[in-house]
């Protein structure tokens, strides 16, 4: 009973800090703010994409790279400080979180899982391997090492560049409506939820984008993080080349207004993810994939989103105040007994992770086997009813499962334990779920936090920490459709959602702690790639590596591309990281300055191979319309494998070449 008592002393006097601590901090418009930006760019060739999950669907270059944008924000009030990291992925596997924390830790006592959010943009364009469950690298043919280290280094220098950074500043906090750019992709199932919930909103998906400026208190511009739901697959899985889709084009051109080099000190613009599970770019699917009709299909949904931000980055006057706080648990979420006031009034349960046939359907925006929409009330007219009762539960209802992943042995191929967090910066929310979900999803998951916040700003950033597919409302999950068929965790998985946010929500607003829950699995140490490295590069007799294959042409005129291609090498063998694969310039006082590298949106990287272990590099740079006239040539930098194992780097020169005087 001693014990007992002294336990509960302690816990009051602890709430009596809190409470001290938070009311002394709630007029605070003080923060200590520090932003930094890494390159995360995986194999440029012959790496499987994450996204689509698609055989055929490999890299072969790049038309932007990829970056890890990092911000660290601490309240001086209460010495708390969190981490906040957008990264151009697909999605934050949960080895990749583990991995970052552990060298966190190495580091510093300051981090760990509660206070570190990492989220992804959720770009299909990117190179996958880099997951520790094995769905997830089916289609990549195993775990790419070097991938995976490529994006765990690139997110630690970007929080250290953070971490160097930091000064005093001040958040201000804008929001407004985008509309025209997201349409919903399950109409129908959206139309299951409650007409009477439905007549709430003007639109089936959400519209507005809310975003925080970050400025030192001497008006220095460090950076800027907005929220805006909408997938990343304006370019369809016939794309080859690496980009951040709309996403990371719409950070690439905020950036740019900064003149930002992607350097140790540089601005950072943060374009960050919400409940897009149900809305894509595309309003009738997207049949361009690489080339032009990609290209400008990122366009299309980036440029609005760049324009909005910087609207709302221009005029933001709502200073944030207060101070910084958080909370964090890890749930079993193949196992949430969820009470009846967050149900149908029955005490119900999640499932086993398992995906549905309609999962392996695809969406609109790509491709897939069969159709959407199939239930356990459907299959029957192809297969007997009895037969259908057995590959789906009375936990999982109407799903018809394909794959039991999370019970596969000797280890889940999905993961079960996943971590749930609430990150507070004065009167905003943020709350990071490691799924992708609906729009109505994400609207009752904010209203459930709002009555515990009925005052602050709620935003959500989705695919945080781990993944672990989507996540319907029940309504919606009866329709079976692809978001459905990929709730891996039942029909009541929303709800479980709600209940567990809800239950982190009071113990943030009421400054009590939490049980950390338990521990995930860490398979980081047991993966296994079938797919062959660079074994060597050759060349054609009597050629070196940077030699031409095709020159360019003596004049160009803005608006034209400029073409030239490379007898060159594999470029597994040197991702360039921080660095480049390519660079045009222009000749300046008998001086040849870069003026373009492979992160630009108007170059492209393509590789090709030749032969066995011949390689040819394609560079194509397309001329802006405001590209002054005069002498201009394109590099290209690789780096080549020897048959001893030994690899040396090597350059390439075009010819020189005139870009005329733009005729208006």
């Amino acid at each position: 009973m001693d014990k007992l008592l002294a336990s509960r002393v302690l816990g009051l006097c602890l709430l009596i800090i809190c409470h001290t601590t938070w009311s002394a901090c709630s007029k605070n418009n003080l923060f200590r703010v520090g932003g930094g930006i890494y390159d995360i760019t995986g194999p440029a060739a012959e790496e499987g994409m994450m996204g689509y999950g698609m055989f055929t669907q490999q890299t072969s270059g790049i038309y932007q790279r990829l970056w890890a944008r990092a911000f660290i924000i601490e309240s001086p009030c209460n010495n708390k400080r969190i981490v906040f990291v957008n990264v151009d992925l697909g999605q934050v596997f949960q080895g990749i979180k583990q991995q970052v924390i552990k060298r966190l830790k190495e580091k510093s006592n300051r981090y760990d899982d509660s206070n570190v959010l990492i989220t992804a943009t959720h770009t299909h364009s990117g190179p996958g391997g880099y997951s520790t469950y094995a769905f997830y690298n089916l289609t990549t043919f195993g775990f790419s090492r070097k991938n995976f280290n490529t994006i765990v280094n690139g997110i630690i220098a970007a929080i250290e560049r953070a971490q160097h950074n930091l000064t005093l500043a001040r958040i201000k906090l804008a929001s407004g409506q985008l509309s025209g750019v997201g349409y919903n992709r399950s109409p129908s199932a959206y139309l299951l939820n409650p007409q009477n919930e439905r007549n709430r909103y003007l639109s089936d998906t959400d519209q507005q984008m809310t975003l925080i400026r970050l400025d030192s208190i001497d008006g220095h511009p460090i950076g800027t993080i907005n929220w805006f739901p909408i997938h990343g697959v304006s370019m369809n899985n016939k794309n080859h080349l690496i980009n951040g889709d709309n996403k990371g084009y719409a950070e690439y051109l905020f950036e740019k207004d900064f003149h930002s080099d992607n350097g140790p000190t540089a601005f950072v613009a943060a374009f960050a993810q919400e409940n897009s599970g149900d809305s894509s770019p595309n309003s009738n699917g997207h049949e361009g994939g690489m080339g032009q009709e990609g290209l400008l299909a990122i366009e299309k949904a980036g440029l609005p989103q760049y324009k909005m931000a910087k609207n709302l980055f221009d005029h933001a006057s709502n200073v944030l105040t207060g101070g910084v706080n958080y909370r964090h648990s890890f749930v079993a979420m193949d196992n949430v007994l969820v009470a009846p006031n967050y149900t149908d009034g029955y005490l119900r349960t999640t499932c086993p992770a398992a995906i549905g046939i309609s999962m392996l359907a695809g969406t609109q925006d790509g491709e897939g086997l069969g159709k959407q929409g199939v239930t356990c009330h459907d299959i029957h007219k192809w297969i007997p009813q009895l037969i259908c009762k057995l590959i789906t539960t009375s936990c999982q209802g109407v799903k018809p499962i394909v794959l039991p992943t999370g019970k596969m042995k000797p280890h889940p191929w999905t993961p079960s334990i996943l971590p749930l967090q609430i990150l507070q910066i004065g009167h905003l929310i943020i709350v990071a779920a490691p799924f992708e979900l609906t729009t109505m999803t994400g609207r009752r998951l904010r209203e459930a936090i709002a009555k515990q916040f009925p005052d602050d700003t709620i935003v959500l950033s989705t695919l945080a920490n781990a993944y672990a597919g989507y996540v319907t409302t029940y309504e919606e999950y009866q329709a079976q459709r692809y978001e459905g068929a990929s709730t891996y965790f039942g029909p009541w998985t929303q709800a479980a959602l709600q209940q567990e946010y809800t239950k982190l929500a009071t113990a943030l607003r009421n400054h009590q702690l939490v049980e950390a829950g338990p521990t995930p699995l860490d398979l980081s140490h047991m993966q296994i790639n079938l797919q062959p490295g660079v074994l060597l590069d050759s060349k054609p007799w009597k050629k070196h590596f940077g030699d031409l294959y095709q020159d360019v042409k003596i004049n160009y005129k803005p608006g034209d591309s400029v073409k030239v291609i490379f007898w060159g090498a594999h470029p597994k063998n040197n991702y360039h990281t921080q660095d480049s694969f390519l660079a045009v310039q222009r000749l300046e006082n008998a001086t040849w300055r870069t003026i373009k590298r492979d992160h630009d949106w108007d170059t492209e990287y393509h590789w090709q191979r030749s032969g066995i272990a011949h390689s040819k590099i394609t560079i194509v740079w397309r001329i802006p319309q405001e590209t002054p006239p005069g002498n201009y040539r394109i590099v290209h930098y690789g780096d080549a494998k020897y048959w001893n194992g030994k690899i040396v780097s090597y350059t390439g020169y075009s010819s020189v070449f005139n870009v005329l005087l733009h005729q208006k």
